[in-house]
């Protein structure tokens, strides 16, 4: 999952394929110690409207920069926090803050199509005035269409703007390439790259990048190598590190190590300063290699040419090291993050919880587990859940339990960890041969805050009220309640009783 999510990533680079163009936005500041970018920009619940405090501004006889809005407006899009995105926009068009372009209007209904749907976007988008209806408002109902993975009306729409001669840009096909590769259709995403082409249509750097994404994930390395030959030549074309990691990829997913490592290097060679994110990426490519020398170098290189990590650049190195199975480095990069002043995010010392637990040292795991929550940090319920799969897979099953019930209790909400259910499985199967009534009851009761009864829990109550003599036909009851019918271990469960009376 997260080497597919660095993919993506790369595959995007700094571009916005989101059907719109990104304006230039020159960054506005204010020496003030409260602004209107100040009050909003930290309302994170995106169940809180930020109208009221808008209409609050005006009312106190404040001024309204546009270039503040514009800012606050790009800030929340960034930061995904389309709703209150949505809010500013419609108020700077209902309070007339400025007169809305064809750039404004395609902002907007790309927004109303991420919140509202696509429905209400049309909706925006057939009340437009026609000198409205640009190329860049056409491309935003195209980006919602294909957001929403709709082929039929994407292709519709976009045939409509090629009549029209709205299909000029890169960015309308390079949406349709990203329509097919989301929908798994990647044998499709060649065809429209060719007919940008014979439409004298310039692919750009993701028209290229999403078509050799398209070759390498159905295992065409010489239809990736003629993409990317192509590309090189193509005289418009700078080549930039994101083309040479998507490619790096799949040539290490094919085994082809020294194909490989040379796209690194010229990966490596396109990196600018400060570029974290394309450090990350090799960093992560020669741990799959298990090249642990090349992986301290870019470390260090990093360091020196970002001047300060973030968490998300530690979480990758930690990774990393796991990987290759260094956990004493990955400690000494642990210690580095601790001084670094970073924010905390637990996500950066369960990267080495999990490591321990892979490597059977389920020991240091718990210890640090204890250890962070002395330091009033939470774990998340994951952490003790593999510390629970640890203990279990080294035969421990009373630390295996007593592990997993902490993890139950520190669930919240309905999303997000899930347990795992072949732990589950095992940990009540022995808790039901040996555990009492009261540690099954105990068990049973927090594990169904997180998971429905199923079969499995019952079971474990009805072996261990047998055991005990205890009456079952009440679990029975709530057996049946529940839509689980006796199957063949029900019965030789309850088979046991009349050797128990024996």
């Amino acid at each position: 999952m997260k080497s597919s999510r660095r993919l993506f990533e790369t595959l995007i680079g700094n571009k916005n394929n989101n059907g719109i163009a990104q304006q230039k936005i020159r960054w506005y500041y204010t020496n003030r110690q409260q602004t209107l970018y100040s009050k909003i920009s930290p309302m994170g619940d995106p169940g809180t409207s930020v109208t009221p405090e808008l209409d609050a501004w005006l009312e106190k006889g404040k001024k309204v920069r546009v270039a503040e809005l514009i800012r606050l407006l790009h800030d929340l899009r960034k930061r995904k926090r389309f709703s209150h995105a949505l809010e500013v926009s419609e108020w700077m068009n209902k309070r007339g803050i400025c007169a809305f372009s064809p750039t404004e209007h395609a902002v907007q209904l790309d927004l109303i199509g991420k919140v509202q749907g696509i429905h209400s976007a049309e909706t925006y988008f057939n009340n437009l005035r026609d000198q409205d209806k640009t190329d860049k408002t056409y491309g935003a109902l195209l980006n919602c269409y294909v957001g929403h993975r709709r082929i039929e009306k994407s292709l519709s729409h976009f045939q409509k703007m090629k009549e029209i001669g709205f299909a000029s840009s890169a960015l309308t096909y390079n949406g349709i390439m990203c329509l097919y590769a989301n929908k798994g259709q990647y044998e499709k995403v060649p065809d429209i790259l060719k007919e940008m082409k014979r439409n004298k249509v310039s692919p750009d750097n993701f028209s290229y990048r999403i078509c050799i994404n398209s070759y390498g994930v159905r295992s065409d390395i010489e239809g990736m190598e003629e993409i990317l030959k192509e590309m090189v030549s193509h005289p418009h074309i700078l080549m930039d590190w994101n083309t040479y990691s998507v490619v790096a990829n799949f040539y290490i997913k094919g085994g082809l190590k020294d194909k490989a490592i040379d796209a690194m290097r010229k990966c490596e060679e396109r990196l600018s300063n400060k570029d974290g994110l394309g450090y990350n990426h090799l960093i992560s490519f020669y741990a799959r290699l298990e090249n642990k020398d090349e992986v301290l170098r870019l470390w260090d290189l990093e360091k020196s040419s970002c001047k300060r990590c973030i968490n998300r650049d530690y979480i990758t190195m930690l990774e990393s090291l796991v990987r290759i199975g260094d956990l004493n480095e990955a400690e000494k990069v642990l210690k580095e993050w601790e001084a670094s002043g970073n924010c905390f995010d637990f996500r950066v010392p369960n990267t080495i919880v999990t490591g321990y637990c892979e490597k059977g040292s389920v020991e240091k795991a718990e210890a640090m587990l204890l250890d962070l929550k002395k330091g009033g940090r939470t774990p998340t319920p994951n952490s003790w859940g593999n510390v629970a799969e640890g203990y279990l897979n080294k035969g421990e099953m009373v630390k295996a339990k007593d592990s997993m019930k902490v993890a139950l209790s520190l669930f919240v909400g309905s999303k997000g960890w899930k347990p795992n259910p072949k732990v589950l499985s095992v940990i009540l199967s022995w808790l039901g041969d040996n555990g009492d009534i009261k540690d099954v009851e105990d068990f049973v009761g927090s594990l169904r805050r997180v998971v429905t009864m199923d079969r499995l829990m019952y079971h474990a109550l009805l072996k261990s009220n047998i055991k005990s003599g205890k009456e079952v036909d009440e679990i029975l009851s709530s057996m049946k309640a529940d839509k689980i019918d006796e199957d063949d271990e029900t019965k030789e469960i309850l088979g046991l009783r009349h050797n128990e009376t024996n």
